[in-house]
């Protein structure tokens, strides 16, 4: 039995848009960020963005008196740009990088080399077990023809699964980062749905900053407007999320945003504006118990959106399947095309003229063996995601309608099959 007691944590997290050579005036904001959360003294700091890794070790030993522990989350080519300041000791932590992420060809683009994913530490405070996530999902780049959203949705599934299944032994969850979806958006809805997290703007009694808790904001000099056309007050997709186990209750005292500009300098530290809330944990009286995450009665909404989830990764598969074909047609064209050429060659005819047309042609059936390998490796990744999410959405189904205690014995029945797949 834990001892009764109240719980208060202080929470930062900010986009620190630290692209090395590309972001407008980095070794300033990273100089001034450290300043404010030395001056602030938060318990938790989580970053995302941070691509440089000399930066990190700057803030490292900036923070070293304030934050004694950190780490730095690394995968990919660039690096997943995730790590975290804590004022508490870190018992574990580890990652998970997502499958998809964009495409290798769309360099200007860049999330494919970056390795995003979600990492992951565990902390201890006064007998709880805190599960501490940090995320940056891909970017949306058009609203109107969004190419990646299947992939983000993929992601946020990815997500979910990795909160859920990590997750057990926890008192409390907290995730926080740049989902790169809005409040609406499907990825959003199927992440809160599937983990039961709450959302710290939502929930928070006391809120200050920006207008609907935006996290881009036309008044900040560093976002470019052009984005926010369609959105004159501005978008939310930087978030604080949280949940705590039956028999504990959080809630968010506070929640503050930054405005377009730093609290002191009056110059923004990013693009994105930070997000600081206070989180209050403590032992619940019977009527604050926390309902099951997914009881009988809450099974429509997620049934739902399971749905929706599963018809747009099937339309991705579809198209990843599309373009592994394409790409198939392509090499087979250009075997037949390198078969003529070396005929052409041995004959003496044109010699010159095949030889000048063999490496083209070599170099289009490389390059379109690489595009077939990448869209297969794509729809094998979405066929898996869509499995899960059929599998998840059937098991839904056949509970939705079922008493609680048949509920808990068919889950328990489920577990027991896992463990003895596993055996």
């Amino acid at each position: 039995m834990k001892p009764t007691f109240s719980l208060r944590l202080k929470i930062f997290n900010l986009n620190c848009w630290g692209i090395p050579f590309l972001s407008k005036h980095r070794a300033d904001r990273v100089k001034r960020l450290g300043d404010f959360l030395n001056m602030e003294s938060f318990d938790l700091v989580l970053l995302e963005e941070v691509w440089s890794e000399q930066d990190f070790q700057y803030l490292r030993q900036k923070l070293l008196p304030t934050y004694p522990a950190a780490h730095y989350f690394r995968s990919g080519i660039i690096g997943s740009g995730l790590c975290v300041f804590s004022k508490h000791p870190i018992q574990e932590f580890t990652q998970h990088v997502f499958t998809l992420n964009g495409y290798p060809y769309m360099v200007h683009h860049g999330d494919w080399f970056c390795g995003k994913a979600v990492g992951l530490l565990v902390l201890h405070l006064s007998g709880l077990v805190l599960n501490a996530y940090v995320t940056h999902l891909h970017a949306e780049y058009s609203r109107q023809k969004d190419i990646y959203l299947a992939h983000r949705v993929a992601q946020a599934w990815e997500l979910a699964q990795f909160i859920h299944h990590t997750s057990k032994k926890a008192d409390v969850v907290l995730l926080c980062g740049d989902l790169n979806l809005h409040p609406k958006d499907l990825g959003c809805r199927l992440l809160k749905e599937w983990t039961g997290l709450h959302d710290a703007f939502l929930e928070t009694r006391d809120f200050k900053g920006s207008e609907e808790g935006c996290t881009m904001v036309p008044e900040n000099c560093y976002v470019n407007q052009r984005e926010l056309e369609q959105f004159p007050v501005g978008i939310r997709i930087d978030y604080v999320l949280y949940k705590a186990v039956s028999g504990l209750y959080i809630s968010c005292k506070t929640l503050k945003t930054t405005t377009g500009s730093d609290p002191h300098s009056g110059t923004p530290l990013s693009d994105h504006e930070a997000l600081m809330a206070t989180l209050c944990v403590r032992h619940s009286p019977p009527q604050h118990n926390p309902s099951p995450t997914h009881g009988p009665a809450e099974r429509s909404p997620l049934i739902n959106v399971l749905r929706e989830a599963w018809t747009e990764v099937d339309q991705g598969l579809a198209q990843a399947r599309w373009w592994a074909t394409i790409a198939g047609y392509v090499i087979g064209l250009g075997l037949i095309l390198l078969v003529l050429l070396c005929a052409l060659a041995a004959g003496g005819g044109i010699k010159e003229i095949a030889i000048l047309l063999w490496t083209p042609n070599v170099g289009l059936v490389l390059g379109a063996g690489a595009f077939y390998l990448f869209h297969m490796q794509e729809a094998k990744s979405l066929c898996r995601v869509r499995a899960e999410l059929q599998h998840v959405l059937g098991r839904a189904r056949e509970t939705q309608d079922l008493s609680p205690e048949s509920e808990q014995a068919l889950l328990l029945g489920q577990q027991e099959g896992d463990r003895a797949e596993e055996q």
